[in-house]
């Protein structure tokens, strides 16, 4: 299980961790072009052969592998104490990655054994989603409740539960338990210098460690500079926009993002070349934000301006549902960037076309083309397909 643990958070690799946010349309790739916008980020960087697609499809595999292996193991043991918490881990992260893996590509096997995936064939998009709800569900029964931010927990299962019931459209689920976690004593919101940089909180549920020893996914080398005095490799940065979304009284900004020399950077991450920083996966301000979406303008609001004025910013007051779910958007912007949530949140809101300014296809993500080859029982979303002259 602490094998699984390790495998699964570094399996996706950066791509995986960070793609929805490389395609989000606030980063753009580094280096002086007057070509480098985030249209032309997204359509040079997807397609089925590049590595941003690639290497995440394939890691989401292999770590799938290791957790229905593990899960097999498990199974087979004496009701010991101890079992229940392994069995709950093993659906935790295998509803993590199905997650991962139907906001990405929609259409794919549900695969629950350890042998012969490749000939389960693909299922409906519904069917994956239901998947996914049903190993959180699972998680929720079986897990032990909150101690430990880096250890999965019934509390965590909730929140990636509220996370799919939201994207599945099932919204009173959905804001009963982001409800549950805002109302627990053990949980509230806190200063993002706390949880960005290493300060015991109370804002975080489930976080991966990556550590130095065993973590390979380094967010810092991507955004960080070598001005930065810890290294950084500098790919990519802040879009000119992203960088002045911050008014001037949001708390969050300095630690979003920053300057190093005169280079814009995405600063939640600040180990550099030689450290790792943890890879976020629940926090509490998201339960407030899907609390808000789900409860409406009428009983929403409310949840969306504790937030705001949390973080220093005033209350608004949108006189409609549209204007509302826009403001909820720009409020998970601001405060989920770099965290792995832009794209899916334009794309499920049918806002990614008109946003970043690209065709249809690019609100799905095409297999790679290695893998068609490879599996007769895969089929390329018709988004994707060649078109015949």
């Amino acid at each position: 299980t602490t094998g699984m643990y390790n495998i699964v958070q570094y399996k996706p690799t950066f791509n995986g961790w960070a793609l929805f946010d490389l395609i989000g349309g606030d980063l753009i790739r580094t280096g002086a072009t007057n070509v480098n916008t985030p249209k032309l980020m997204v359509e040079g960087a997807i397609d089925p052969n590049k590595s941003i697609v690639t290497s995440p499809w394939n890691g989401y595999f292999a770590g799938l592998y290791q957790i229905n292996i593990t899960l097999e193991y498990i199974e087979k043991l004496p009701d010991i104490s101890e079992k229940n918490t392994m069995l709950g881990t093993c659906h935790f992260f295998r509803g993590l990655y199905y997650y991962n893996l139907v906001t990405r590509w929609r259409n794919l096997p549900i695969i629950r054994s350890s042998k012969g995936g490749e000939l389960e064939t693909q299922r409906s998009e519904e069917e994956v989603w239901e998947f996914v709800a049903e190993e959180f569900n699972k998680a929720i029964a079986l897990l032990p409740t909150f101690t430990n931010k880096n250890y999965v927990s019934q509390e965590a299962a909730k929140g990636l539960l509220a996370r799919t019931y939201l994207s599945m459209g099932r919204k009173k689920e959905a804001a009963e338990l982001a409800e549950s976690l805002i109302k627990d004593s053990r949980f509230s919101l806190c200063d993002f210098t706390d949880i960005f940089r290493g300060a015991h909180n109370t804002e975080e549920i489930f976080t991966f460690a990556n550590l130095l020893q065993e973590g390979r996914v380094n967010f810092s080398s991507y955004y960080y500079t070598k001005e930065s005095g810890v290294g950084g490799a500098y790919n990519f940065c802040p879009t000119a926009e992203a960088m002045s979304m911050y008014q001037e009284s949001d708390k969050r900004k300095d630690i979003s993002i920053g300057y190093q020399g005169n280079n814009p950077v995405l600063n939640k991450y600040s180990s550099g070349d030689a450290g790792r920083d943890p890879i976020y996966i629940v926090r509490l301000s998201e339960m407030y934000l899907i609390s808000a979406e789900c409860m409406g303008l009428h009983d929403g609001l409310n949840r969306l301006n504790e937030l705001r004025q949390f973080r220093g910013l005033d209350r608004l007051n949108p006189s409609n549902e549209e204007e509302f779910i826009d403001a909820i958007l720009n409020e998970r912007r601001l405060e989920l960037l770099g965290e792995g949530f832009r794209w899916f949140d334009l794309v499920r809101c049918g806002k990614y076309e008109s946003t970043v300014g690209v065709e249809e296809k690019y609100t799905i993500l095409p297999i790679p083309a290695r893998e068609l080859s490879l599996n007769n029982n895969l089929r390329q979303h018709p988004l994707w397909q060649a078109k015949m002259p």
